[in-house]
């Protein structure tokens, strides 16, 4: 039980208890506290609070106060072991990267063969576009108002009378001249399926170097014989290979090794035979009437750098298309599925593949010889006339894919039928008086737009306007979309492109593209009020070649022509960004102003990241 009491003392208190006697003394800011846990002071004054402990005990301070900790800089055994752990982490990097190249390489060479190679199906010609009479009179009305001043009405109506009354003979003309031309085209398509269904050498051939043109191993056909095919392919030199491949270490980590004779020469040949079989596959499928190929192998041998045949055989396609084909182990089934194979590379008496590539003896293989001659003119200079052959497999690019075709069902303008009318005997034409050809204007006298901007049209645009679109530093393609109020197209005949260039009735048609000096121009013709009365607007949009996956940044001088027959014009210049592959250019709307409806045109620049796919599907248009 503990009991105590108090003596008051001015400026000391004492405390008496069964744990020992306590004692204060000083004023309340300075105070000595002593007693059985040791005596202490107080300072009491100041920003802190500080006890000190004096006697037996511990000193100790507390403090409110934060002490500022000191930098330390690292240590120069600390710096260059940071060194070479980022060293060592790069160098790690590098070695991730080279062996996903490899396997990647790897992987490429010899997976040609699995790529599915669908035959070749008769041509379907399709028909010639549609015409209207709306579209022919829009024509020939464009073309007799052309230079007549809008006061001039009496010239105006005389003029609109002559173009209804030429209208239907232009329409009857064209339906009728576009009608042989398609008719033409059927007879050449049948003939052409004929030729090649048949094994006619020179279409035989024709066909599958067109085919052969992107492949990776160059491949030419080079002479047919019955329902044969003969075939050169040229394989990449085994010294293009890399001398690494992926391994790893003993404790189980990935490295680079460096890639023995055997292992290297066991890659050579599984890339050789991926490339056969993709070449006997593609082949077989492009020529429907050939049944067996004979195929020859051009190779540089690694060690005499001259040029030599290493492999030969035939293969027919019932054994081609057996397969099955789904590993690249596959490809080396080339060996047992063909007739009289011969290979440069060996089995040794132990089972290992031998690590030498040698020539073949191609007096000791009749057909061989026999294919080198007929490929050659002049054999007697030996490995000269290889490097010819070489020459001209490697040379395998048909002109067709540098020339883009015409377009068979080009649409005649009105002033060239009636220029040509007239110079044919026929009915006596309708006398007709001078008019003006529409003058394109230059750029300083057409009206710049701005993005945003809009505009009514003359009534002469609406019977027709000639858009052009230049550019250069890329390719592009120009498209129309023709849609209703929701902005939607409603059929596929209101989507105009490369694979549909004219549609409604020939009111909207793309009329080709072509390069003028520095520039490419692709042109299109509207016809607004040829238009069908669902179609509220036209939209101009632009979309960048797919393949090159190149973006709108990469077009340069790139720039909107518009220009109705009067020579009036707008041209506008559409920005440069980066970051989208397709761009709504400008748009021609119906549009009413007061009680009269007109037709506007307004200036847009706006686009999509995605490209063709995101642009067709804001139209309502779906892509495959």
């Amino acid at each position: 039980m503990a009991f105590g009491f108090r003596v008051g003392v001015p400026g000391m208190s004492v405390r008496v208890s069964t744990r020992g006697v306590r004692t204060s003394v000083g004023p309340r800011a300075a105070r000595i506290s002593m007693g059985s846990g040791g005596t202490r002071i107080s300072s009491g004054v100041g920003p802190f609070y500080a006890s000190s402990s004096v006697g037996g005990g511990r000193r100790r301070t507390s403090t409110s106060r934060t002490t500022r900790t000191r930098a330390v800089a690292p240590s120069a055994a600390q710096l260059d072991r940071a060194r070479r752990q980022a060293e060592r982490a790069q160098q790690a990097a590098q070695r991730d990267a080279a062996i996903a190249q490899l396997q990647e390489l790897r992987r490429q060479t010899t997976s040609v063969h699995l790529q599915a190679f669908f035959p070749v199906h008769p041509p379907v010609v399709p028909g010639p576009p549609q015409l209207g009479l709306a579209w022919a009179l829009a024509e020939a009305q464009a073309h007799h108002l052309a230079g007549l001043g809008v006061f001039a009405r009496a010239e105006r109506a005389a003029a609109k009378r002559r173009a209804e009354e030429d209208a239907p003979a232009y329409l009857a003309a064209e339906e009728a001249r576009l009608r042989t031309v398609h008719g033409r085209l059927v007879a050449e398509a049948d003939q052409w399926w004929q030729g090649l269904t048949g094994n006619d050498e020179e279409t035989v051939c024709e066909v599958i170097n067109y085919a052969f043109a992107d492949n990776p191993a160059s491949g030419c056909a080079v002479g047919v014989d019955g329902s044969v095919l003969s075939v050169v392919m040229r394989q990449q030199d085994i010294d293009s290979l890399p001398d690494q491949a992926p391994g790893v270490t003993s404790s189980g980590r990935p490295t680079l090794k460096t890639l023995s004779k055997r292992d290297r020469t066991l890659w050579w040949l599984t890339s050789m035979g991926s490339n056969i079989i993709a070449t006997l596959k593609e082949a077989f499928a492009t020529a429907p009437g050939i049944t067996a190929i004979d195929l020859a192998v051009l190779t540089r041998l690694p060690d005499t750098q001259r040029l030599a045949f290493v492999a030969y055989g035939r293969w027919t396609r019932a054994a081609v298309e057996a397969g099955p084909w789904r590993e690249p182990n596959d490809a080396l089934r080339f060996l047992d599925i063909g007739q009289d194979v011969a290979c440069s590379v060996t089995t040794t008496a132990s089972g290992n593949l031998s690590g030498t590539i040698k020539p073949l003896d191609t007096s000791r293989l009749p057909g061989l010889q026999s294919l080198l001659d007929h490929a050659q003119d002049d054999t007697s200079s030996g490995d000269a006339s290889l490097a010819d052959l070489d020459t001209g497999v490697r040379a395998n690019v048909p002109g067709a894919h540098s020339a883009p075709p015409s377009d068979p069902y080009r649409i005649r303008p009105f002033a060239e039928w009636r220029d040509q009318s007239l110079t044919h005997p026929g009915p006596p034409a309708t006398p007709t008086a001078p008019t003006h050809a529409p003058v394109a204007p230059s750029a300083s006298q057409a009206t710049a737009l701005t993005p945003g901007q809009n505009l009514v049209l003359p009534e002469e645009a609406w019977q027709q306007l000639l858009i052009d679109f230049s550019f250069a530093g890329a390719d592009a393609d120009l498209t129309l979309f023709l849609t209703d109020t929701d902005g939607q197209v409603t059929c596929d005949e209101d989507f105009v492109f490369y694979n549909q260039p004219s549609t409604a009735h020939a009111a909207a048609r793309l009329l080709g593209k072509q390069t003028e000096g520095p520039h490419t121009v692709e042109r299109a013709a509207l016809h607004a009020v040829a238009l069908p009365p669902h179609i509220q607007r036209v939209t101009l949009a632009i979309n960048m070649d797919v393949d090159t996956g190149l973006t709108c940044g990469a077009l340069t001088h790139a720039a909107l022509h518009i220009t109705c027959a009067t020579g009036e014009a707008w041209t506008f210049q559409p920005p440069a960004d980066p970051h989208i592959r397709a761009m709504a250019i400008a748009e021609i709307y119906r549009h009413t102003a007061g009680d009269r409806p007109v037709w506007k045109l307004r200036a847009i620049g706006q686009g999509w990241a995605d490209g063709l796919d995101a642009l067709a599907r804001a139209h309502g248009v779906t892509t495959e």
